[in-house]
């Protein structure tokens, strides 16, 4: 749920079990931000040692993603999946490199807390006030073998954290007052316990409890999703649209649905400007997310939506939270009524801002 909470720690005794058993376990990389019992469960463990990048200036040291490769261990440790990697190397995230060092049949454990997945940024931010620039697409995970909660409670992480065993001394004040007040560490909890939950309702378990160890490690195989749902999430070049995607997203995820995404524009125009860049800002995030993105040109939104919902085979239609109606546009039917006339049998949902609800309170916006 948070930084502090062990997951380092959980990955290097995990580690040591499998060189205890005789598995050939090499760190990638490991971050200790000089915990002293973080680091001592290193020891005994063979380090890839990190290589240093010239930035600006400055030496930043990164992850030998080629030294990885040549020693070719049987198990790496790669702390940090969400890691931005200097410019210069071979790829911008680690978890491209942690791809790279599977594609070559090395086994690896690494760790993430879960503000750090691209579906839950909106939602992250909403709870704790801080956007979270370090994302990885939710299929990082989604393609692991195994996946292990390591859970503490927030007044034993707040605990750990005035013992300077999260961060040194001069930076705990300021921690406390802002990211790890203790609604906001009960509120990542709740995610991270739902995101884990959801993961495992979608898969079919089997408990494996050796003797002595492991006994909280489930393991997962793939279990059949349901077949023909399809989302089409209506967005525009708007950086709200942005959560709109991410909540389709997940819908889509909980329904085991395709998604695209579909932005209609004025017959004959090219997005200029800020308009551009909120284009090419949706075209990242389709990327990352996995959605196919649209772009369609029409006078009418919900005359090009319903032809492209008929076309896809949309069986969902989800869209923001339309803006007041003024002048001769309230005397006609809106755009949610136009869809569920022109397509019996899809199923049309606003996502709700609730970012609104802060700046006017007096207004409610239907689910």
């Amino acid at each position: 749920m948070a930084a502090g909470v062990g997951k380092t720690y959980r990955m290097l005794q995990e580690g040591q079990a499998e060189a205890e058993a005789g598995r050939d376990v090499v760190i990638g990389v490991v971050e200790t931000h000089g915990r002293i019992e973080t680091a001592a469960l290193s020891d005994g463990l063979e380090a890839v040692s990190q290589r240093e990048v010239a930035y600006r200036d400055t030496k930043l040291s990164e992850m030998d993603l080629p030294g990885i490769l040549r020693r070719a261990p049987e198990l790496c440790l790669i702390d940090e999946l969400a890691h931005t990697n200097a410019p210069g190397v071979e790829h911008e995230k680690r978890y491209e490199d942690v791809d790279d060092v599977l594609d070559a049949g090395i086994a690896v454990f690494s760790t993430v807390n879960v503000q750090h997945l691209e579906s839950l940024n909106d939602q992250v931010a909403q709870l704790t006030g801080t956007r979270v620039r370090e994302t990885i697409p939710d299929a990082v995970l989604d393609g692991a073998d195994e996946v292990v909660l390591v859970d503490l409670t927030p007044e034993a992480l707040i605990a750990r954290l005035r013992a300077g065993k999260v961060y040194p001394q001069e930076r705990i004040g300021a921690a406390l007052n802002n990211f790890f007040k203790i609604e906001n560490l009960a509120a990542l909890r709740e995610t991270a316990l739902r995101q884990v939950a959801e993961g495992v309702e979608s898969k079919r378990l089997v408990q494996v409890a050796p003797a002595g160890r492991r006994d909280d490690r489930m393991v997962a195989t793939a279990a059949p999703t349901a077949i023909g749902e399809r989302l089409l999430a209506l967005v525009t070049l708007h950086p709200r649209s942005q959560r709109v995607v991410r909540r389709a997203w997940r819908s889509a995820q909980r329904l085991g649905a395709d998604l695209d995404l579909l932005v209609v524009r004025a017959p004959g125009s090219q997005p200029g400007g800020e308009d551009r860049q909120q284009l090419e800002a949706l075209r990242r995030l389709a990327s990352v997310l996995g959605a196919n993105l649209l772009v369609e040109e029409g006078d009418d939104v919900a005359d090009v939506a319903i032809r492209v919902a008929c076309e896809r085979g949309t069986t969902y239609v989800l869209m923001g939270a339309p803006g007041p109606r003024r002048g001769v546009r309230r005397f006609s039917d809106s755009l949610p009524t136009r869809l569920l006339r022109g397509l019996p049998g899809v199923d049309v949902r606003i996502v709700a801002d609730r970012t609104l609800r802060q700046e006017t309170p007096s207004r409610e916006v239907e689910r």
